[in-house]
């Protein structure tokens, strides 16, 4: 499931994301997957109080994703949070990426 918040901030989108897998990922094991995947940048060291925020993804091509957790609400259940500009990667530069795979 996905919770899409839209408030007035500058030039950018966040989302809530919960996911339901077919078998158990480990929060680690998320986290290496997702600092791998192209077009995303993991930002997640709530200890540092680092993490997806708007202002901090305007004006760039990729997109934020952290406060990888494990969400209760489902089996094999994981939870994070993502950040992009919604004029690059929401709208322009998703088009141009689409056209480039076709």
């Amino acid at each position: 499931s996905v919770t899409c918040v839209r408030v007035p901030v500058y030039r950018a989108h966040s989302v809530a994301i919960s996911a339901e897998f077919d078998r158990p990922v480990s929060v680690e094991r998320a986290r290496e997957v997702l600092a791998k995947a192209q077009g995303i940048e993991l930002v997640d060291e709530p200890q540092s109080n680092r993490y997806p925020m708007p202002l901090n993804v305007a004006e760039k091509d990729n997109c934020q994703v952290g406060r990888v957790r494990v969400d209760c609400a489902f089996e094999n259940g994981l939870s994070f949070w993502v950040s992009g500009d919604q004029l690059l990667k929401g709208a322009a530069l998703n088009a141009v990426q689409i056209a480039e795979l076709l």
